[in-house]
């Protein structure tokens, strides 16, 4: 199982919630991800959790009216960048 990174904080900027590492001195642009509100939501639900496609998956459903099935395919994208964008940790 993988977690969220624990050493990133989400911040609201505007109307976009980007991810910030705290220790870098100066922000190096090129490190900081975008989410889109529904991500950041997801963030907040799972941090000090387990992440997996299956809770993304139900987190999604609870929340809004979407089939199990199109909720696994989004789960499974959002897991992906999670994990292309190194915001993962195992």
């Amino acid at each position: 199982m993988m977690k969220l990174r624990q050493d990133l904080v989400l911040r609201k900027v505007g109307d976009d919630y980007i991810m910030v590492d705290p220790s870098q001195g100066m922000v190096d642009l090129s490190k900081v991800h975008t989410l889109n509100e529904t991500a950041a939501w997801l963030w907040e639900q799972l941090a000090d959790k387990d992440v997996s496609v299956k809770q993304v998956a139900e987190l999604l459903c609870d929340r809004y009216d979407v089939s199990y099935e199109k909720a696994v395919e989004d789960a499974e994208a959002l897991v992906q960048e999670f994990e292309k964008a190194g915001l993962l940790e195992a």
